[in-house]
Protein backbone atom coordinates (compact mmCIF):
# COMPACT_ATOMS: atom_id res chain seq x y z
CA UNK A 1 0.00 0.00 0.00
CA UNK A 2 1.25 3.79 -0.77
CA UNK A 3 2.29 5.34 1.98
CA UNK A 4 2.75 9.10 3.60
CA UNK A 5 5.82 10.94 3.27
CA UNK A 6 7.56 11.26 6.50
CA UNK A 7 5.77 7.30 7.59
CA UNK A 8 9.47 5.35 6.42
CA UNK A 9 12.44 5.87 5.23
CA UNK A 10 11.64 9.48 3.54
CA UNK A 11 11.72 10.94 7.54
CA UNK A 12 15.38 11.11 7.36
CA UNK A 13 15.01 13.37 3.62
CA UNK A 14 13.85 16.99 3.15
CA UNK A 15 10.34 16.76 1.63
CA UNK A 16 10.47 16.00 -2.03
CA UNK A 17 9.35 19.28 -4.19
CA UNK A 18 6.74 19.29 -6.50
CA UNK A 19 7.20 20.06 -10.17
CA UNK A 20 4.65 22.23 -12.03
CA UNK A 21 1.55 19.78 -13.35
CA UNK A 22 1.68 17.84 -16.30
CA UNK A 23 -1.14 19.90 -17.77
CA UNK A 24 -0.94 18.80 -21.72
CA UNK A 25 -0.56 15.43 -23.48
CA UNK A 26 1.80 17.22 -25.08
CA UNK A 27 4.03 17.55 -22.58
CA UNK A 28 7.15 15.90 -21.03
CA UNK A 29 9.38 16.28 -18.08
CA UNK A 30 12.46 15.17 -17.65
CA UNK A 31 14.36 14.49 -14.26
CA UNK A 32 17.70 13.08 -15.06
CA UNK A 33 20.81 12.31 -12.33
CA UNK A 34 24.68 12.73 -13.07
CA UNK A 35 26.30 9.92 -11.13
CA UNK A 36 29.44 11.63 -10.92
CA UNK A 37 27.79 14.54 -8.33
CA UNK A 38 26.85 11.84 -5.97
CA UNK A 39 29.56 10.81 -3.80
CA UNK A 40 30.89 7.04 -3.84
CA UNK A 41 31.04 6.83 -0.06
CA UNK A 42 28.65 9.19 0.75
CA UNK A 43 25.86 8.52 3.26
CA UNK A 44 23.18 9.03 0.47
CA UNK A 45 23.49 6.03 -1.75
CA UNK A 46 23.00 3.72 1.64
CA UNK A 47 19.96 5.67 1.96
CA UNK A 48 18.46 5.37 -1.59
CA UNK A 49 19.12 1.79 -1.13
CA UNK A 50 16.83 1.81 1.63
CA UNK A 51 13.80 3.27 -0.80
CA UNK A 52 13.79 0.08 -2.91
CA UNK A 53 12.11 -2.93 -2.36
CA UNK A 54 13.77 -6.65 -1.72
CA UNK A 55 13.98 -7.74 -5.35
CA UNK A 56 15.30 -4.31 -6.00
CA UNK A 57 18.15 -5.10 -3.77
CA UNK A 58 18.71 -8.42 -4.80
CA UNK A 59 19.16 -7.21 -8.16
CA UNK A 60 21.32 -4.81 -7.43
CA UNK A 61 23.35 -6.95 -5.29
CA UNK A 62 23.87 -9.46 -8.06
CA UNK A 63 25.61 -6.91 -10.17
CA UNK A 64 29.42 -7.40 -10.05
CA UNK A 65 31.49 -3.88 -9.56
CA UNK A 66 30.38 -0.79 -6.97
CA UNK A 67 30.28 1.31 -10.48
CA UNK A 68 27.27 -0.95 -12.19
CA UNK A 69 25.78 -1.12 -8.10
CA UNK A 70 25.65 2.75 -8.00
CA UNK A 71 23.68 2.83 -11.29
CA UNK A 72 21.19 0.78 -10.34
CA UNK A 73 20.54 2.48 -6.81
CA UNK A 74 20.40 5.47 -8.77
CA UNK A 75 17.51 4.65 -11.46
CA UNK A 76 15.42 3.02 -9.18
CA UNK A 77 15.73 5.91 -6.52
CA UNK A 78 15.20 8.68 -9.84
CA UNK A 79 12.17 6.52 -10.76
CA UNK A 80 10.76 6.53 -7.47
CA UNK A 81 11.55 9.99 -6.27
CA UNK A 82 10.25 11.49 -9.80
CA UNK A 83 7.35 9.52 -9.70
CA UNK A 84 6.32 10.60 -6.12
CA UNK A 85 6.35 14.33 -7.25
CA UNK A 86 3.35 13.53 -9.16
CA UNK A 87 1.44 12.62 -6.05
CA UNK A 88 1.75 16.25 -4.91
CA UNK A 89 4.97 14.61 -2.69
CA UNK A 90 2.50 12.92 -0.28
CA UNK A 91 3.57 9.35 -1.08
CA UNK A 92 6.53 7.88 0.43
CA UNK A 93 8.48 6.72 -3.02
CA UNK A 94 9.68 3.82 -1.08
CA UNK A 95 5.66 2.37 -0.90
CA UNK A 96 5.64 2.77 -5.18
CA UNK A 97 5.22 -0.73 -6.58
CA UNK A 98 6.51 -1.90 -9.78
CA UNK A 99 5.51 -4.54 -12.14
CA UNK A 100 7.31 -5.50 -15.60
CA UNK A 101 4.35 -5.34 -18.62
CA UNK A 102 4.22 -8.14 -21.48
CA UNK A 103 7.44 -7.44 -22.66
CA UNK A 104 9.09 -6.20 -19.79
CA UNK A 105 8.61 -2.20 -19.51
CA UNK A 106 8.26 -1.58 -16.35
CA UNK A 107 5.03 0.23 -14.84
CA UNK A 108 3.11 1.47 -11.24
CA UNK A 109 1.56 -1.60 -9.85
CA UNK A 110 -2.03 0.32 -8.23
CA UNK A 111 -2.96 -1.78 -5.23
CA UNK A 112 -6.82 -1.80 -4.13
CA UNK A 113 -6.02 -0.20 -0.77
CA UNK A 114 -4.74 2.70 -2.31
CA UNK A 115 -7.07 5.46 -1.08
CA UNK A 116 -4.94 8.17 -2.92
CA UNK A 117 -5.85 9.91 -6.37
CA UNK A 118 -4.05 7.95 -9.15
CA UNK A 119 -2.21 10.16 -11.60
CA UNK A 120 -2.78 9.22 -15.26
CA UNK A 121 1.06 9.25 -15.63
CA UNK A 122 3.72 7.09 -17.88
CA UNK A 123 7.28 6.55 -17.35
CA UNK A 124 10.21 5.40 -19.15
CA UNK A 125 14.01 5.32 -17.57
CA UNK A 126 17.62 5.29 -19.38
CA UNK A 127 20.68 5.42 -18.50
CA UNK A 128 24.41 5.36 -19.44
CA UNK A 129 27.48 5.44 -16.95
CA UNK A 130 27.36 9.20 -17.02
CA UNK A 131 23.34 10.38 -17.03
CA UNK A 132 20.46 8.61 -15.91
CA UNK A 133 16.84 10.16 -17.22
CA UNK A 134 13.57 9.71 -16.14
CA UNK A 135 10.86 10.93 -18.58
CA UNK A 136 7.03 11.54 -17.06
CA UNK A 137 4.48 12.24 -19.40
CA UNK A 138 0.18 12.37 -19.07
CA UNK A 139 -1.82 9.38 -20.17
CA UNK A 140 0.46 8.98 -23.28
CA UNK A 141 2.64 5.99 -23.16
CA UNK A 142 6.27 7.35 -23.99
CA UNK A 143 9.85 5.58 -24.75
CA UNK A 144 13.34 7.40 -23.51
CA UNK A 145 16.95 6.06 -24.75
CA UNK A 146 19.99 8.27 -23.36
CA UNK A 147 23.39 7.47 -25.35
CA UNK A 148 26.82 9.40 -25.06
CA UNK A 149 27.21 11.53 -28.58
CA UNK A 150 31.04 10.59 -28.32
CA UNK A 151 30.76 6.62 -27.64
CA UNK A 152 32.65 5.09 -29.90
CA UNK A 153 31.62 1.71 -31.32
CA UNK A 154 34.09 -1.51 -31.05
CA UNK A 155 33.33 -2.35 -35.05
CA UNK A 156 32.91 -0.09 -37.86
CA UNK A 157 29.36 1.79 -37.81
CA UNK A 158 28.57 0.48 -40.96
CA UNK A 159 29.10 -2.93 -40.19
CA UNK A 160 26.50 -2.87 -37.04
CA UNK A 161 24.18 -0.44 -38.90
CA UNK A 162 23.84 -3.84 -41.78
CA UNK A 163 23.46 -5.95 -38.73
CA UNK A 164 20.61 -3.89 -37.25
CA UNK A 165 19.53 -1.50 -39.35
CA UNK A 166 17.11 -1.21 -42.35
CA UNK A 167 18.16 -0.93 -45.95
CA UNK A 168 17.24 2.52 -46.13
CA UNK A 169 19.29 3.61 -42.94
CA UNK A 170 22.09 1.99 -44.17
CA UNK A 171 22.26 3.74 -47.59
CA UNK A 172 21.33 6.69 -45.58
CA UNK A 173 24.67 6.27 -43.40
CA UNK A 174 26.96 5.32 -46.22
CA UNK A 175 26.04 8.93 -47.68
CA UNK A 176 27.69 10.41 -45.14
CA UNK A 177 31.69 10.83 -45.74
CA UNK A 178 32.71 12.12 -42.67
CA UNK A 179 33.52 9.48 -40.08
CA UNK A 180 32.77 11.75 -37.26
CA UNK A 181 29.72 13.01 -38.57
CA UNK A 182 28.72 9.48 -39.19
CA UNK A 183 28.93 8.30 -35.92
CA UNK A 184 27.19 11.48 -34.39
CA UNK A 185 24.02 10.03 -37.10
CA UNK A 186 24.48 6.85 -35.94
CA UNK A 187 24.01 7.01 -32.50
CA UNK A 188 21.29 9.54 -32.70
CA UNK A 189 19.30 6.65 -35.28
CA UNK A 190 19.86 3.99 -32.55
CA UNK A 191 18.96 6.46 -29.64
CA UNK A 192 15.45 6.98 -32.12
CA UNK A 193 14.85 3.64 -32.33
CA UNK A 194 15.28 2.62 -28.69
CA UNK A 195 13.10 5.61 -27.75
CA UNK A 196 10.38 3.91 -29.98
CA UNK A 197 10.51 0.50 -28.72
CA UNK A 198 10.12 1.17 -25.09
CA UNK A 199 7.38 3.47 -26.06
CA UNK A 200 5.71 0.78 -27.52
CA UNK A 201 6.49 -0.89 -24.54
CA UNK A 202 8.51 -4.03 -26.59
CA UNK A 203 11.85 -3.52 -26.03
CA UNK A 204 14.49 -4.52 -28.75
CA UNK A 205 13.51 -8.65 -28.80
CA UNK A 206 9.95 -7.58 -29.27
CA UNK A 207 10.53 -5.02 -31.85
CA UNK A 208 13.79 -5.53 -33.63
CA UNK A 209 15.49 -2.30 -35.45
CA UNK A 210 15.37 -4.16 -39.09
CA UNK A 211 11.63 -4.19 -38.92
CA UNK A 212 11.20 -0.41 -38.71
CA UNK A 213 12.70 2.53 -40.58
CA UNK A 214 13.45 5.92 -39.05
CA UNK A 215 13.66 9.07 -41.08
CA UNK A 216 14.62 12.74 -40.35
CA UNK A 217 13.55 15.73 -42.40
CA UNK A 218 16.33 17.64 -44.48
CA UNK A 219 14.46 21.12 -43.72
CA UNK A 220 17.66 22.02 -41.57
CA UNK A 221 15.32 24.79 -40.33
CA UNK A 222 12.70 22.58 -38.52
CA UNK A 223 13.69 19.27 -39.27
CA UNK A 224 11.01 16.42 -38.66
CA UNK A 225 11.48 12.61 -37.68
CA UNK A 226 8.87 9.76 -39.12
CA UNK A 227 8.68 6.20 -38.87
CA UNK A 228 8.01 3.97 -41.44
CA UNK A 229 6.79 -0.24 -40.64
CA UNK A 230 5.90 -3.27 -42.54
CA UNK A 231 2.79 -4.01 -43.18
CA UNK A 232 3.19 -7.57 -41.65
CA UNK A 233 5.09 -5.97 -38.95
CA UNK A 234 2.62 -6.93 -35.81
CA UNK A 235 2.43 -4.80 -33.05
CA UNK A 236 4.48 -1.74 -34.31
CA UNK A 237 2.77 1.52 -35.43
CA UNK A 238 3.58 4.47 -37.01
CA UNK A 239 1.20 6.91 -34.93
CA UNK A 240 3.89 8.39 -33.24
CA UNK A 241 6.12 11.80 -32.29
CA UNK A 242 9.26 12.02 -31.64
CA UNK A 243 12.06 14.64 -29.98
CA UNK A 244 15.53 14.68 -30.34
CA UNK A 245 18.26 16.70 -27.98
CA UNK A 246 21.60 17.03 -26.82
CA UNK A 247 21.92 17.46 -23.26
CA UNK A 248 25.18 18.74 -21.26
CA UNK A 249 26.84 18.93 -24.88
CA UNK A 250 27.65 14.89 -24.17
CA UNK A 251 24.92 13.46 -24.21
CA UNK A 252 22.06 12.31 -27.21
CA UNK A 253 18.20 11.94 -26.16
CA UNK A 254 15.15 10.99 -27.77
CA UNK A 255 11.83 10.63 -26.36
CA UNK A 256 8.97 9.22 -27.77
CA UNK A 257 5.46 9.16 -27.53
CA UNK A 258 2.43 7.57 -29.10
CA UNK A 259 0.17 10.67 -31.00
CA UNK A 260 -2.73 11.13 -29.61
CA UNK A 261 -5.56 11.30 -31.89
CA UNK A 262 -7.73 13.45 -29.35
CA UNK A 263 -5.27 16.18 -30.61
CA UNK A 264 -5.06 17.49 -34.45
CA UNK A 265 -3.33 20.35 -36.11
CA UNK A 266 0.32 21.83 -35.37
CA UNK A 267 -0.58 21.39 -31.54
CA UNK A 268 -0.12 17.41 -31.97
CA UNK A 269 3.78 17.99 -34.03
CA UNK A 270 5.66 19.04 -31.47
CA UNK A 271 6.34 17.94 -27.59
CA UNK A 272 6.86 20.75 -24.50
CA UNK A 273 9.85 20.11 -22.85
CA UNK A 274 10.61 21.13 -19.21
CA UNK A 275 14.02 19.49 -17.58
CA UNK A 276 15.25 19.57 -14.20
CA UNK A 277 19.04 18.45 -13.05
CA UNK A 278 18.42 16.67 -9.71
CA UNK A 279 19.84 15.01 -6.35
CA UNK A 280 17.04 13.27 -4.62
CA UNK A 281 15.86 15.20 -1.80
CA UNK A 282 19.65 17.08 -1.79
CA UNK A 283 18.27 19.40 -4.94
CA UNK A 284 16.38 20.02 -7.99
CA UNK A 285 17.65 22.88 -10.70
CA UNK A 286 15.11 23.63 -13.19
CA UNK A 287 17.75 23.46 -16.26
CA UNK A 288 17.17 25.52 -20.21
CA UNK A 289 19.51 27.71 -22.06
CA UNK A 290 22.12 26.39 -25.30
CA UNK A 291 24.78 25.21 -22.69
CA UNK A 292 22.41 22.94 -21.17
CA UNK A 293 19.90 21.86 -23.85
CA UNK A 294 20.39 21.77 -27.99
CA UNK A 295 17.09 21.22 -29.39
CA UNK A 296 17.34 19.48 -32.89
CA UNK A 297 13.71 18.69 -33.85
CA UNK A 298 10.48 17.71 -32.44
CA UNK A 299 10.39 20.30 -29.60
CA UNK A 300 8.65 23.79 -28.91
Amino acid sequence: MLQPVGSTVSRRFSTISSPLPLTHRREVHLWYIKPEEINDSSSQLKHYMDLLSPCEKAAVSSLTGHRLQKCAILARTLARTTLSRYYDGTVDPGSIKFRKGLHGKPEIMWQDGDNITKPPIQFNLSHTSSLIACAVALEVPIGIDVEENTRKTANNVLSIARRYFTISEVEHLAAITCPDFQQKEFIRLWTLKEAYVKAIGRGFSGAPFKNFTIKMGSDKRAPKIHIETGSDCEGLTDNCQFALMELNKFHVVAICMERDQEISGNENNLLRLKVWRTIPFIEDELVSGPETLNYICGLT
